[in-house]
């Protein structure tokens, strides 16, 4: 089986002087290897591509057959490294709590170790009020970003 760490070496690799970012690697049973990759001005096709032959071309399919695919971590999927919290302060996101539960709100920034969540609260018999709720990356269970359409 193809090592994961090979991967995630020739990733880091081509990324590393490019404005692009590795999000997470994976290689399944098969030499099922995906590796997702981002920007904070919206990954293109012509990306993925060099990425891919990047990979592609540092590894020898005589010895191991694999299949690679390399794309965006797509709208709906969890923010997964720092880059992406930062690419979407100011935006909606869902964090779930360990327990389960969902709290929506803006991301308004972030720290070494988590992130504030500005969102509304409202007390039995009382009018809403916002707040802040801070977050540790290692007290949520996911955090993602809230699609929102606009007429």
């Amino acid at each position: 089986m193809i090592d994961k760490n090979l991967i995630r070496k020739l990733a880091e690799d081509f990324v590393a002087d490019k404005d692009l970012f590795l999000v997470d690697v994976k290689v399944a049973t098969g030499n099922r290897i995906s590796v997702l990759a981002d920007k904070s001005e919206g990954i293109t096709i012509d990306d993925c591509v060099a990425l891919s032959r990047h990979i592609e071309g540092n590894l020898d399919r005589e010895k191991d057959d694999f299949e690679l695919k390399v794309s965006s971590p797509g709208l709906g999927s969890p923010l997964m490294v720092r880059q992406q919290y930062e690419m979407n302060i100011g935006k909606k996101i869902e964090a779930t709590t360990p327990e389960g539960k969902k709290i929506k709100g803006i991301l308004k920034s972030l720290s070494d170790d988590g992130f504030e969540l500005e969102t509304e609260k409202r007390e039995k018999g009382m009018k809403k009020e916002t707040v802040i709720i801070p977050f540790r990356f290692d007290d949520v269970r996911s955090v993602k970003v809230v699609i929102t359409f606009k007429n």
